[in-house]
């Protein structure tokens, strides 16, 4: 395990200017509850999981007579994923969703989640993150990190898109400079996959690749179509080599500070935002799709038996100890 912290001292000054001088970066139902607890979030305000945290929010407020609510920062307005990981170590944010790959950063057999190909449907993954017999010693372990995952939510199906041109086989990535997520086991993947993993914050990528930085990057098409990428990376293929999981994290401090009662309400909340989110998500994905289309993308199936063979050796390379095995046949169970 690697304890560390993440961030940006600059990044945590600047959220905390945001904090204290106004909230018109936040968006949600906070509303006037007695405790107001914020939520970094990456995104923008319509994406599922904010959505389903709006309505957990708003369920929240309720059962526990207004003494709790969330408040949602979206759009990178607290900084970016890593900076806000920090401000919760640090007690200067409530809460942040983050990539699930991130965590690796503190505890690195994260990482049997986060492999290529390793979920079946969105359905199974959430069954088996939120499975506290199954996960629940890893997750434990962030606590030495003072960081305590409360849900895992689905983060949509990870595709190629690229300037340069459709990606259909591991040879069409030669050369090419795609973004992914800080870890150690994306930047392995993309090698693997034929590519040049580059590692940059969400807010940089379309400057990148507008600029010629980068030439393309993968993630879902949700986040294809809003943050505009459409326009500079038209060719959008059907690679699906990741299925990454967004966590909702807690400082464990600010955990321990709620009575058991509204732990117990919140818990049940969380678990029903689970399901409302992945409703949520297959919708916003056909629309998101319909958009990027109208915008000119041209979406392409993709070998995908040819990428998977090609990361097979980074699956066997993670399943590394008894931990990440059991995790990793628990998987395999699941599978329908």
């Amino acid at each position: 395990m690697r304890k560390r912290r993440l961030g940006a001292i600059a990044g945590i000054a600047l959220a905390g200017l945001a904090l204290s001088a106004c909230s018109g970066g936040a968006e949600g139902s906070g509303g006037d509850a007695e405790h107001v607890l914020r939520v970094a979030f990456n995104q923008n305000i319509d994406h599922p999981q904010a959505q389903a945290l709006e309505e957990l929010s708003k369920k929240l407020s309720e059962q526990t007579d207004g003494k709790y609510a969330l408040q949602v920062y979206p759009d990178e307005t607290l900084g970016d994923q890593a900076s806000t990981i920090e401000q919760v170590q640090s007690g200067t944010i409530d809460f942040a969703i983050v990539a699930g790959s991130l965590l690796e950063n503190f505890v690195d057999d994260f990482s049997v989640v986060n492999l290529p190909y390793v979920w079946d449907s969105p359905e199974q993954q959430m069954q088996v993150l939120n499975d506290t017999s199954i996960m629940g010693d890893l997750y434990d372990e962030l606590g030495d990190s003072d960081l305590r995952v409360m849900t895992a939510y689905h983060g949509g199906v990870r595709n190629v898109y690229s300037s340069v041109g459709p990606v259909k086989e591991p040879a069409d990535l030669a050369g090419q400079k795609i973004r992914v997520i800080e870890s150690d086991t994306n930047v392995s993947m993309m090698k693997l996959m034929g590519g040049i993993g580059t590692p940059m914050a969400q807010g940089e990528v379309y400057t990148a690749i507008q600029s010629g930085v980068l030439d393309g990057a993968e993630n879902n098409e949700l986040i294809y179509s809003s943050l505009s990428h459409d326009e500079i990376a038209p060719y959008y293929s059907y690679t699906k080599h990741l299925m990454m999981p967004d966590y909702l994290l807690i400082s464990p401090k600010v955990w321990d500070a709620m009575d058991a009662d509204t732990q117990e309400v919140f818990t049940t909340l969380l678990q029903e935002s689970v399901d409302t989110e992945l409703k949520l998500f297959a919708e916003a994905t056909e629309k998101a799709k319909a958009d990027a289309e109208e915008a000119g993308a041209e979406f392409n199936d993709a070998d995908v038996d040819a990428f998977r063979d090609a990361v097979q050796p980074l699956v066997d390379k993670s399943i590394s100890n008894d931990r990440t095995q059991a995790i990793y046949d628990a998987i395999t169970d699941s599978r329908g």
